[in-house]
């Protein structure tokens, strides 16, 4: 547990929006699996799981264009990109949950956030195509009002729109509303939003500790939950 983040001031919020990647889902076995393999049908050198584990949270394109050019910035080849991308998109509708688990605690803390009358939503960049049967396969899909994916909207995170896209539909207003993530996205994303924002210490945050990018607290498992709701 984060010392500090028992000092923020933290409202009950009626509803919150939670992220899947990193936050609820270790996704990386599954997308490393995809990423080596599409390098595999292009004839270049594979990746490994700990690369791709710095490079996910800001979706499938922009994960396929790191894998290619084994970096966190920059662009491939267009004509690359263009063949390895429905490379990847076959590889990942086979194998959205096959190595993927949820965290430990993220079955209790949904149930402590049902069972105490929260409102809860899901908000990804990943789309629609892949996190329904990731939410579905890991038995959670039930929990959730709304889910907002990453084609639902013109924009993703860090963008507000997905979240203030989700607020709108569930009538809350987002001063009432609470974003749980793992990343500099879910904080920006929050921040413009309006909403709070509580993020997890294990996630993915290519490498930053996400203490850094100053989220109303943080903490290790979805069983601290209680502590703040």
């Amino acid at each position: 547990m984060n010392s500090s983040a028992l000092d923020m001031a933290i409202r009950k919020p009626e509803m919150i929006l939670i992220d899947v990647d990193g936050t609820l889902v270790d996704s990386v076995p599954d997308l490393a699996y995809c990423v080596d393999e599409m390098l595999k049908q292009l004839n270049m050198p594979v990746r490994g799981e700990e690369a791709v584990r710095h490079w996910v949270g800001n979706g499938v394109e922009r994960l396929v264009k790191r894998g290619l050019i084994n970096e966190l910035d920059g662009e491939p080849d267009q004509a690359l990109f263009e063949k390895a991308l429905p490379i990847f998109r076959d590889l990942y509708a086979d194998n959205t949950s096959k190595r993927s688990h949820l965290y430990d605690g993220v079955l209790e803390g949904l149930e402590y956030m049902r069972t105490n009358g929260y409102r809860i939503g899901c908000v990804t960049n990943k789309a629609a195509e892949f996190t329904l049967p990731i939410l579905r396969d890991l038995g959670i899909q039930d929990y959730f009002e709304v889910t907002i994916c990453g084609d639902d909207t013109p924009r993703k995170k860090p963008d507000p729109l997905p979240l203030l896209t989700a607020a709108e539909r569930m009538a809350i207003k987002p001063e009432n509303s609470m974003m749980i993530g793992d990343s500099q996205s879910d904080v920006k994303a929050a921040r413009a939003a309006g909403f709070q924002i509580i993020c997890m210490s294990y996630g993915y945050n290519h490498g930053q500790d996400i203490r850094s990018f100053d989220p109303d607290a943080v903490i290790d498992s979805f069983t601290e939950l209680d502590q703040f709701l």
